[in-house]
């Protein structure tokens, strides 16, 4: 049985999302709603002999359903008792659903496999066996943590020279002043703006206070460099990364990023840093950021796929 998600349901929900193998807390209601003014929600939770199973936070547009466009990603979110079989059932289940509405396709945004506590990718198995075509592949640049790619000679040359300017690493709560040189940062190099409004990300950050945290590194008092990351059970993601124009001549950015792989994080299993693609398309397809990409495979990073797929309702 499918129910639409209702704010009834809400412990229930998070409850389960986070209990469950492949679950990460941007899929908490608190998350998924903070832009419910962008999307019309449309989430379905997954339900045998009154036992949930399975979740799948969404939105719909016309007669699209999305795995949630507000998140970078967030298929089906299944419990560790599922098995492939039951969960390849659940998977028709959306289907007919699908039709029953009348929706005429699903786009559907695969949880990469670092998010996984468990396996859990029988939704592949069920696009596969649904037709279903794979629209977008965005590469992010993830470490693996253990047994993890040393830093390039070009990424140890800065951080030692963020050692000589005497930059400080803390962790802080300033996101004003980060918001503004991230701002500037982002219009500067890509026309464009962060996904989240300063407002948002404080919002955010007073709702999951021990997930979303802002890293920074200070000469004399002065912020020159910081990173927001997204922190999950075995997974850390940089969700921004900036600097200043002076901060990124005095090893500003590499110090921070140094700080976090080598101590604070580093007993997680992956640090993501999320996905370095163009903001065009070249032939129909998003192409490369090389720049950026160089930077993030300087500290040993290696790419893991953001994959999307369409599911035509017959």
């Amino acid at each position: 049985m499918i129910v639409k998600y209702d704010s009834s349901r809400k412990e229930e929900w998070n409850d389960f999302v986070m209990g469950s193998k492949n679950g990460a807390f941007f899929f908490l209601r608190d998350y998924v709603e903070y832009h419910s003014h962008r999307f019309e929600d449309h989430s379905l939770m997954f339900y045998e002999d009154d036992e949930l199973r399975a979740v799948l936070p969404a939105n719909i547009d016309g007669l699209v359903l999305y795995s949630h466009e507000g998140l970078s990603f967030g298929g089906m979110v299944l419990d560790f008792k599922i098995t492939a079989t039951k969960a390849v059932s659940l998977f028709s289940e959306l289907l007919m659903y699908a039709k029953w509405k009348e929706i005429s396709k699903i786009r559907y945004k695969c949880i990469p496999y670092i998010y996984h506590i468990q396996p859990a990718q029988e939704d592949l198995y069920s696009l596969y066996q649904a037709d279903s075509m794979l629209l977008s592949r965005k590469p992010s640049s993830v470490i693996k943590m253990r047994g993890r790619i040393d830093f390039q000679t070009l990424r140890k040359r800065a951080i030692k020279k963020g050692i000589k300017n005497e930059l400080v690493v803390i962790e802080v709560d300033d996101y004003k002043t980060y918001w503004d040189m991230l701002v500037e940062n982002l219009i500067g190099k890509y026309s464009v703006k962060p996904a989240h409004s300063l407002e948002e990300i404080e919002y955010l950050r007073d709702k999951f206070p021990n997930n979303i945290r802002l890293f920074a590194s200070f000469k004399n008092k002065v912020m020159m460099a910081g990173v927001v990351m997204y922190e999950n059970r075995t997974v850390v993601r940089a969700q921004y990364i900036a600097t200043t124009p002076e901060g990124r001549d005095m090893g500003a950015l590499d110090i921070i990023i140094a700080y976090l792989i080598n101590t604070r994080y580093a007993n997680k299993d992956y640090f993501d840093f999320g996905v370095s693609t163009e903001t065009y398309l070249v032939n129909g397809k998003l192409v490369l950021n090389q720049n950026l990409l160089f930077q993030k495979e300087g500290f040993g990073s290696r790419s893991v796929m953001y994959d999307t797929y369409e599911a035509r309702i017959i």
